[in-house]
């Protein structure tokens, strides 16, 4: 499996990439939605971690962008926001899961 994460933060990104470790999969990173962008059009990771709050495209924008290519896309939000709103609004941007940043361990049930 090749998952790409995007995020700000190289920190988050390592974070989320040990706790992935053991399941074998492939990482590429991202520090902002447009180059999350790029990459995907490159790349076409098998799943992609989508932070929300980052710099020039957030993650709701890249998500829309991402499925606008690639429709069966499959984006799970990795944030710290846990806010109805911003639930809604990757749901209809195309993310198919939303994971808050204090769970991590939650992203295990996304991984097959």
């Amino acid at each position: 499996m090749f998952i790409q994460i995007v995020d700000d933060s190289p920190n988050m990104r390592a974070t989320i990439k040990s706790i992935l470790g053991d399941s074998g999969a492939t990482f590429i990173e991202s520090g902002n939605g447009e180059d999350a962008v790029q990459q995907y059009r490159e790349i076409r990771p098998d799943l992609i971690l989508m932070d929300i709050r980052m710099e020039r495209v957030d993650g709701i924008a890249a998500t829309r962008a991402i499925r606008a290519i690639d429709p069966g896309a499959r984006i799970i939000i990795v944030t710290q926001y846990d806010d109805d709103d911003l639930r809604n609004a990757a749901r209809e941007a195309g993310a198919e899961g939303y994971v808050l940043k204090d769970d991590l361990s939650a992203l295990h049930l996304h991984i097959h």
